[in-house]
């Protein structure tokens, strides 16, 4: 596609209403966070709370004038209809579900700053030749189901729907049997009609930004992405009785995969390899006996996706020599996600700078580390991110979270210029920009 030139309107919304937004929404699922003494949220996919966030937003939807569709993967989308009713629309969004322990913007900057571009064009009077459509998707986090951006990835038919309804959270519940108790188990087709273009707003979730003293990131693409499961099945025995050499001790054998991750990542071996293990836990998890059983996750992330390939090897390799060192120790390894590294389209990325200059807003081009539902529908159309700057040098999924009041309007500022011009107004209809408020 080519880039939209610089001739076509520049918009500002209403920061003060987005503000508002954000912060009411994010009132569903609160809780007060002991460890850090702020307001967090936990809203987890298809929850009571994650439901109520939902139906909120479908109301704000419903309100800016939204024809709302839910599809067969709870995927939610408000439409907003352009001059030519055969064009293909301009889609832009993001999710509403959140990890545990999370603050009020990750995602939902990206979804209510779509309905405040909505209400902006409302505003003006400004009819677009493209049809405009807000997402919703599912399950981003993967937090719940153990698969990242779950929604995209069906909705670009890498994931089917049956995998995605059998897949279970840590209770042995079905995603499939929750989108029925929540009442999203839509009847739209779960895969996504190519749009003509996709941009999502995001805060960016780390130091660049703050780092650079810029207000934009202009997103070159995502980090490929690699989750597995491994336990460790060991046997339990008396801890003060049993002789260290005839032990089959699982606890020992996750922190020796933990460690063995640590040295992978600095030895330089595998490009910028970067290696997390968020979940561990041991059974019986008893004072005084040798653990029977360990469970642990392991999160991968490079640009690279030869380096991952080999990454994922040398860990497979070091789980199965493990194996040989403890007597009656096994292992299983399940791959829980994998995605690869995908570029974004330069015309889109150009589009979005553009959209930056003339706002007189600084930025950079910079690569994504988290996961995005636009590494998915990257597969369909032309697709870029925009960036949002964060404070306390951009910590995300913690209640410290926080990009103020102006980085987020001055992001969907750039948001509703670049959709505006990709989804083409039609001559003669305001366009005149909206001041600050």
């Amino acid at each position: 596609m080519t880039a939209p030139t610089t001739t076509a309107p520049i918009l500002r919304v209403d920061g003060d209403r987005l503000w508002r937004s954000l912060m009411e929404l994010a009132e569903i699922g609160a809780y007060d966070d002991e460890r850090t003494g702020l307001r967090g949220v936990n809203r987890l996919a298809l929850t009571d709370a994650d439901a109520a966030g939902r139906r909120l937003v479908i109301g704000w939807m419903r309100e800016a004038g939204l024809t709302v569709r839910v599809d067969r993967m709870g995927n939610i989308y408000g439409r907003r209809e352009g001059a030519d009713p055969d064009a293909r629309p301009v889609l832009t969004g993001s999710h509403i579900d959140s990890v545990a322990t999370a603050g009020a913007f990750d995602g939902c900057l990206g979804v209510l700053g779509g309905i405040e571009v909505v209400r902006t064009l409302n505003d003006l009077g400004i009819t677009t030749r493209r049809p405009l459509e807000v997402a919703v998707f599912t399950e981003e986090e993967g937090t719940r189901f153990g698969t990242d951006m779950l929604g995209s990835a069906v909705a670009a038919g890498r994931i089917t729907l049956g995998r995605a309804h059998a897949l279970t959270d840590r209770d042995g519940v079905a995603l499939g049997a929750e989108l029925t108790r929540t009442g999203f188990d839509g009847t739209a087709c779960e895969r996504l009609d190519p749009p003509h273009a996709y941009v999502e707003c995001h805060i960016e979730q780390g130091p660049v930004l703050a780092r650079a003293g810029v207000d934009i990131g202009v997103v070159t693409g995502v980090q490929g992405i690699s989750w597995q499961e491994i336990t460790l099945h060991g046997r339990a025995a008396h801890a003060g009785t049993t002789p260290t050499e005839l032990r089959a001790d699982a606890g020992l054998a996750a922190a020796r995969i933990v460690t063995h991750l640590r040295a992978m990542v600095e030895s330089g071996a595998y490009g910028e390899l970067r290696a997390t293990v968020g979940h561990m836990a041991v059974h019986p998890g008893l004072t005084n006996i040798v653990p029977a059983r360990a469970e642990l996750t392991v999160d991968l992330r490079n640009p690279d996706d030869a380096a991952m390939a080999r990454a994922e090897e040398d860990l497979l390799s070091h789980v199965r020599a493990l194996e040989g060192e403890q007597p009656g120790l096994t292992a299983s390894v399940r791959r829980m996600a994998r995605t690869a590294a995908v570029p974004f389209d330069e015309e889109v990325q150009k589009a979005v700078a553009r959209a930056a200059d003339d706002h007189g807003l600084a930025h950079v081009s910079l690569l994504s580390g988290a996961g995005h539902d636009a590494q998915e529908i990257a597969a369909l159309c032309p697709t870029a991110m925009v960036f949002v700057r964060g404070e306390y040098d951009g910590i995300s999924h913690n209640p410290r979270e926080y990009s103020n009041p102006e980085a987020c309007a001055h992001g969907v500022d750039v948001l509703a210029t670049t959709l505006l011009r990709l989804a083409e107004p039609v001559p003669g209809a305001a366009t005149d920009a909206v001041p600050r408020s």
